[in-house]
């Protein structure tokens, strides 16, 4: 699905969102000069794998954390963990560097990549900021109908502090 498809297939189940269009970015420091309406629910997307490319895992997480790769591992007893390749990211998910969101999984067929959420996303408004599988626009929408979504797509959700 592309950015059409995610905003049809939204309000095709009555789910709120939002949407604020802006030039392409493809990391943190370039979102965070641009003026958004919820910049504290801004959202950073790692699409990690296994050392035997067996798990796949997109870790979301508030924009400003860092994520220790090594607590992450011990925390979800999982092998030795790396960045999965854009090969990979085009593969699992359909989608290119840049552009990596939790809305990818809907691309999932497999079912093969498990998203892992930072518990203070569901704080407080409970509110997210992800891409809409395209790097050009923000979708904000309630972190509770993001992981409904992932759930019924038939891919494992983890809520984890982070």
């Amino acid at each position: 699905m592309g950015k059409a498809e995610i905003y049809a297939y939204l309000a095709q189940r009555g789910i709120w969102y939002e949407v604020t269009e802006h030039p392409a970015v493809y990391n943190m420091a370039e979102l965070s000069t641009l003026v958004l309406p919820y910049p504290e629910a801004d959202a950073k997307n790692l699409f990690l794998r296994d050392d035997k490319k067996r798990n796949y895992y997109l870790v979301t997480v508030k924009g400003e954390k860092r994520v220790d790769l090594k607590e992450f591992r011990k925390a979800q007893g999982t092998r030795p963990l790396s960045f999965a390749s854009a090969e990979e990211l085009a593969e699992r998910m359909g989608l290119t560097p840049g552009a990596v969101s939790p809305l990818g999984i809907l691309n999932d067929h497999a079912g093969q990549v498990q998203l892992v959420i930072d518990d203070e996303l569901a704080k407080g408004a409970g509110r997210v900021g992800v891409h809409p599988n395209d790097n050009t626009a923000t979708v904000w929408l309630r972190t509770a109908d993001l992981v409904k979504m992932i759930e019924e797509h038939g891919n494992p959700v983890t809520y984890m502090r982070l």
